[in-house]
């Protein structure tokens, strides 16, 4: 099961890599595959993130998300209609760098 942090702040001096790193080193064993994080342009949100790999084990999927360089996500969970979710986005028009083990 992966492991997720956040820090939301206006106070700048509370937003660091290196506390983000802190988070999610405490959470280690939640997530033993990869780990991850971002702080936004104006240094108010930083995401981290631990993770375990099962369903796509390349790099591809590490976390954060960044779509479009406007939106960034980072969760906890498992999309389990992610194959018919994955479908219904790209006829839609939306891109996916992921690659999902098919069933």
């Amino acid at each position: 099961m992966c492991g997720i942090a956040g820090i939301l702040s206006n106070n700048h001096s509370l937003l660091s890599t290196s506390r983000l790193k802190a988070m999610t080193d405490a959470i280690a064993h939640r997530g033993p595959d990869g780990e991850g994080w971002w702080i936004n342009a104006n240094q108010s949100v930083g995401l981290g993130h631990r993770r375990l790999a099962v369903i796509d084990l390349t790099a591809a999927a590490a976390q954060p998300f960044h779509y479009l360089n406007r939106y960034s996500i980072t969760y906890n969970g498992e999309l389990y209609n992610y194959l018919e979710l994955r479908d219904q986005l790209q006829k839609k028009g939306f891109n996916f760098k992921q690659h999902p083990i098919q069933k």
